[in-house]
């Protein structure tokens, strides 16, 4: 069982930064791929990035390419997701999930927990 607690989010201008944090109870986080969802309103929820359990594999939706940047530290058992750059287009609910496919995954049913979700707000 994996517990996951977002953090970060919050209102930012356009052109502005945030950085989320994403919490993971447990002692085998360092064996789970971790990912970052977005649910705009109105909107499905879409992927944005994924990270393999080793941090060595990364992966990116292409409106976030050169912008965002997703890390972790396993021995903090956290994953991270920096956003530079930001528009009015990434305001959404930001959801962090693991998967038990080490190797990473962008579609959503590969993924077995999901955090409850961080607001993020982009004002033009």
């Amino acid at each position: 069982q994996v517990q996951l607690v977002e953090s970060g989010g919050g209102l930012v201008q356009a052109g502005g930064s945030l950085r989320l944090s994403c919490a993971a109870s447990g002692r085998t986080f360092s064996s789970y791929a971790m990912g970052w969802f977005r649910q705009a309103p109105g909107k499905e929820r879409e992927f944005v990035t994924a990270i393999s359990s080793t941090g060595s594999s990364t992966y990116y939706t292409d409106s976030v390419k050169g912008r965002f940047t997703i890390s972790r530290d396993n021995a903090k058992n956290t994953v991270y997701l920096q956003m530079n750059s930001l528009k009015p287009e990434d305001t959404a609910v930001y959801y962090c999930a693991a998967a038990s496919n080490p190797r990473g995954a962008t579609m959503e049913y590969e993924y077995d927990y999901w955090g409850q979700g961080t607001q993020v707000t982009v004002s033009s």
